[in-house]
């Protein structure tokens, strides 16, 4: 299986899990985010399940529990870790046990996992300091896998996107892809590419495991125009803009759906960086 490029990617001023505000900002709408967000492929949850060495597995940044209710189907004990009270209400009101923490904060009590999870979340942890927490709370041979989707909307509805985004929110500390003609585009997957890249230097700098490998899995969703405009103010980028704004941002992005058609097929690209505990505990 390939493994991640040790060639560290260029940080830029500061990193994603130094912004809380932004990190804590998804539990504005739990119920859209859980409804609106996609799920993970079945494939990838059971490769995680399968290379574990049992079936206690821990959620960091469990949010609303998307990602531990799949882990639950699969057959997993799952205790989820989320810094934000309100999405941790809502897993818990879907059968999902929960404690209100960062996961560099938080106290583990103890208690030994043979799986450390991460979905969409990772960004939002200190690279290192997360990674060493997890080789702490993981059984010898206990898998750390931290997994995520890279997507781009087809171009016109991208570009009408990034266009009215920029207008919107100019100071958005959101890396948004240069369209200079001096300036290479970088599509989703070369930024998740860099971000996993970054994971895996973590996990190497924390020590406990060993070498990280890159998984992939690709798939596709269909979305309609309502479809979409309900998953755009689940995502990073418009969680914290004012109601106007969001509007402003809503209403041109489903034009550029309308003027395609009225709706897309999205092509997802799920990746996980992932390593297995190494050593006593």
């Amino acid at each position: 299986m390939p493994t991640l490029s040790r060639e560290p990617s260029r940080p830029p001023e500061q990193e994603p899990h130094q912004h809380r505000q932004m990190a804590e900002s998804f539990g504005v709408d739990p119920e859209r985010y859980d409804r609106a967000r996609p799920r993970y492929p079945d494939a990838l949850v059971e490769r995680i399940v399968a290379t574990s060495p049992g079936l206690d597995a821990l959620d960091v940044g469990c949010g609303t529990g998307i990602a531990a209710r799949q882990f639950q189907a699969a057959g997993c004990r799952v205790l989820g870790v989320d810094p934000d009270a309100r999405m941790a209400e809502f897993a818990r009101r879907t059968g999902v046990e929960v404690e209100v923490a960062t996961f560099e904060a938080w106290d583990p009590a103890g208690r030994l996992f043979d799986a450390a999870v991460s979905g969409q979340a990772w960004h939002w942890v200190d690279p290192v300091a997360g990674a060493a927490k997890a080789a702490r709370v993981l059984r010898p041979g206990g898998r750390l896998a931290v997994f995520g989707h890279a997507f781009d909307a087809p171009p016109e509805i991208q570009e009408a996107f990034t266009a009215v985004y920029r207008r919107v929110a100019p100071d958005s500390p959101l890396n948004l892809r240069p369209t200079g003609r001096d300036q290479p585009t970088r599509t989703a997957a070369d930024i998740y590419q860099a971000m996993f890249a970054k994971a895996a230097d973590g996990i190497r700098q924390a020590g406990g495991f060993g070498e990280p490998e890159q998984w992939r899995f690709d798939w596709e969703q269909s979305y309609t125009r309502d479809e979409w405009l309900d998953h755009l103010p689940a995502t990073g980028a418009l969680t914290q803009l004012s109601p106007d704004k969001l509007a402003e941002v809503l209403d041109c992005v489903g034009a550029a759906i309308d003027r395609t058609g009225g709706g897309f097929t999205m092509p997802y690209t799920t990746l996980a960086a992932t390593a297995a505990r190494t050593g006593a505990t």
